[in-house]
């Protein structure tokens, strides 16, 4: 620990010296053509690809069931820790059955795994043979000729009391909410699924919608992005939606799995007039005794500054409140407004956006560091027997483009009722017991910020001192309140969240990190820099 302080310290003279200030993604020199960059790993090893383009048009990792160095990867090695088996499913949404994860994504993408860390590919690909649809072009004609599409788009499977497996898929024209969610039913969560048929409709211009009346899509819903869970009293429910007229939720029927009568589009918890929100998914916690609803702010693309946001609610259907207790109801653009991202910006607490940890001079590791562009249209999961929250994502990777692989990291509930997200991939293990004395020391910090944009933002450098105080880039102040949960004070401003000790996938070990909110919910996340071994 006196070599990590000696080694910040050296760190913190240095850029004293440049000014003090951090730069951003933009103003750093992008690594020469053809090279392929490890976001959290450094560059891969000769001879790796980079990732490969599949038949849908959306970046798949080339080796997407073998543990690789792309993005993260742990290549396996002798006491090299953890290893990874990477998977690409955009929109992941995530099931357990009989012991084993399942997430489901758009493309009709699907995966498994028995640890949340070595994912095995199971489908990908709308076309007649996908183990999920075999014979999908004409079980799902009617949906993808309403959709006017050859794809699908993100899906969200349910097992019920019958021990179906029941999937709401979605379709979409994409440049317009012409758009439906409908569902099929299958006996085992790796299909095949059989078509029930179209639950919603949208986009049908100049005719009248669910609702009754003519279909207006900056108050109607573009049904798609679905998402079907129980409330804590055994209640079945839908939530969806995604830009047009916002988010929706409508009480569905648990025998049958279909909407119950007479809801039209069900009801409205947030967004209108195009605003860009959309991924809704709801998780219970009985520990807070909320219902978090989960959303994606922004464009899913490297260049769209998709984030993701949190709200919660005591009732399953709202309303709905940020931690400044603004109802996000209000969260929308103004009549006649189109993609008004500055209207929405300050509603719901934003868990995670563009970032990167920038790897320092000297520290352990190789590469440029730890980051992510454009995380979101997550999934979450509580792990009743361990007590344990995670988030599953799909993200895209700094000077990587449009690939994009799926990451689970595990969730806190700080001791305002919120969930932080803790800064390193889950690894399959418990976190690390540590004492206070581990704690002081160098870290990288970055603070998320409420706002949508493409920039990513660089970590900045503080020394975390054993008198509790914090110097750096940022002043103020750290203590530990009990049961690994922190109040940290950075520049005057007060977070609350988690200590603890994960696995680092950049410096290869055990490493400390914090995660915390401030009341105007903003997410700030630290680091531990570890000095590299000298022979």
């Amino acid at each position: 620990m006196k070599q990590t302080k000696r080694l910040v310290l050296a760190l913190l003279l240095t850029a004293a010296i440049a000014g003090g200030c951090s730069k951003g993604a933009s103003s750093e020199t992008e690594p020469a053509a053809g090279t392929a960059y490890n976001a959290e790993s450094g560059l891969l090893p000769s001879g790796s690809d980079a990732g490969t383009t599949a038949e849908n048009g959306e970046q798949m990792t080339a080796s997407k069931n073998q543990p690789t160095a792309d993005s993260g990867s742990a290549m396996e090695e002798e006491n090299a820790g953890p290893v990874f088996a990477e998977v690409s499913v955009h929109d992941p949404s995530i099931i357990k059955a009989d012991g084993i994860y399942y997430i489901y994504g758009s493309h009709l993408q699907s995966a498994k795994s028995a640890d949340l860390v070595r994912w095995t590919s199971i489908s990908s690909g709308v076309k007649d043979g996908n183990p999920l649809i075999p014979n999908v072009t004409t079980e799902m004609a009617e949906a993808l000729e309403w959709g006017q599409t050859d794809t699908f788009w993100a899906g969200d499977v349910i097992e019920l009391a019958d021990g179906k497996f029941y999937m709401y898929y979605s379709v979409c024209k994409g440049d317009s909410p012409r758009a439906a969610i409908g569902l099929a039913v299958s006996d085992s969560p790796e299909g095949p699924f059989s078509n029930v048929g179209i639950l919603l409709k949208s986009g049908m211009w100049g005719e009248k919608s669910e609702d009754g009346i003519v279909y207006d899509p900056t108050i109607h819903p573009n049904t798609i992005d679905p998402h079907t869970f129980f409330d804590h009293e055994g209640l079945l429910w839908m939530v969806y939606g995604s830009y047009s007229g916002g988010i929706f939720i409508l009480k569905m029927d648990p025998a049958t799995g279909l909407p119950l009568p007479d809801q039209g589009y069900g009801k409205k918890l947030l967004g209108a007039n195009h605003s860009r929100i959309e991924a809704p998914y709801i998780l219970y916690s009985p520990e807070a005794g909320y219902y978090y609803l989960f959303l994606s702010y922004g464009g899913l693309d490297a260049s769209g500054g998709y984030n993701i946001r949190v709200a919660r609610s005591k009732q399953p259907d709202g309303p709905y409140l940020d931690s400044e207790g603004q109802d996000m109801i209000k969260a929308g653009g103004a009549a006649g407004s189109f993609f008004d991202d500055r209207a929405i910006e300050p509603y719901g607490v934003k868990l995670m956006g563009n970032f990167l940890l920038r790897r320092q001079p000297g520290e352990a590791g190789g590469g440029i560091g730890a980051g992510y562009v454009s995380p979101g249209h997550n999934s979450a999961f509580y792990d009743e027997e361990q007590r344990s929250y995670y988030l599953i994502f799909h993200t895209r990777f700094p000077y990587k483009g449009e690939q994009y692989e799926v990451r689970v990291h595990q969730m806190y509930i700080n001791a305002d009722g919120w969930p932080v997200v803790s800064p390193q991939r889950y690894s399959g293990e418990p976190d690390g017991t540590f004492a206070e004395a581990d704690i002081p020391g160098g870290y990288k910090a970055v603070n998320h910020g409420k706002d949508i944009s493409n920039e990513v933002k660089e970590s900045v450098l503080l020394e975390l001192k054993a008198d509790g105080s914090i110097a750096g880039d940022w002043s103020g102040t750290w203590t530990l309140t009990g049961d690994g949960k922190c109040e940290v004070t950075l520049n005057g401003t007060l977070f609350k969240g988690m200590f603890v000790k994960q696995w680092d996938a950049v410096a290869r070990q055990e490493t400390m990190s914090f995660t915390a909110l401030s009341n105007n919910g903003e997410a700030v996340w630290g680091s531990a820099i570890v000095e590299r071994e000298v022979n």
